[in-house]
């Protein structure tokens, strides 16, 4: 399976859950206290309820239904409140998926080798947002060549996640001064605003 970005590093800082999408698969990533990231289904094995609604407790991750606590390594079930001298077994897991952080950008994917590392960033770049457009990839490739930036240089990363969405990832030119950024921030508007119309 291909990594793939689903966010910025400085948007999940410790303590942060957020919903994420991968190859179709919903996902939640989040950071525990002691800053490890984490990628897992976006389900509580327990009743289905949506991890991402849940909430950082320390190294683990408590889903908002009933308080199940599931930990940053492995995503095995530590704690149900309801039974707080029961040790629950390992069986109760999540389904953990792999995540890396590189130059800023937060990467994940469902399966493969734990040995391959995500894309390099080319030299010079950095992470300016990361936004949700309704359109295909194709569409806002072709959105965004249509409509140059300068002087900065932008490179754009995607995520399909859905038939019509795509969330878009956008690396900025190190040197770039802050109003270039600015400028930037509003040619991403621009371009999102154009590729929907």
């Amino acid at each position: 399976m291909t990594w793939r970005p689903v966010g910025l590093t400085r948007d999940v800082p410790a303590g942060r859950v957020m919903r994420a999408w991968v190859d179709g698969q919903d996902a939640v990533v989040w950071r525990s206290t002691r800053g490890v990231l984490s990628a897992w289904d976006n389900r509580c094995p327990h009743r289905g309820m949506a991890l991402s609604h849940g909430f950082v407790r320390g190294e683990d991750l408590a889903c908002l239904y009933h308080g199940w606590h599931y930990g940053a390594e492995g995503g095995v079930c530590s704690l149900i409140p309801s039974h707080p001298d029961l040790t629950p077994p390992d069986t109760i897991k999540t389904r953990a998926f792999q995540s890396a952080e590189s130059d800023g950008v937060i990467w994940v994917r469902l399966e493969g080798s734990p040995d391959l590392a995500p894309p390099a960033i080319a030299p010079g770049l950095d992470p300016l947002r990361s936004f949700e457009i309704r359109a295909r990839e194709g569409d806002i490739a072709h959105g965004a060549a249509a409509k140059p930036f300068e002087p900065a240089i932008l490179s754009l990363l995607f995520n399909p996640i859905a038939h019509d969405r795509t969330l878009v990832t956008v690396l900025i030119d190190a040197q770039a001064t802050s109003d270039q950024r600015k400028l930037a921030s509003r040619w991403c508007e621009d371009v999102r605003r154009e590729v929907e119309a």
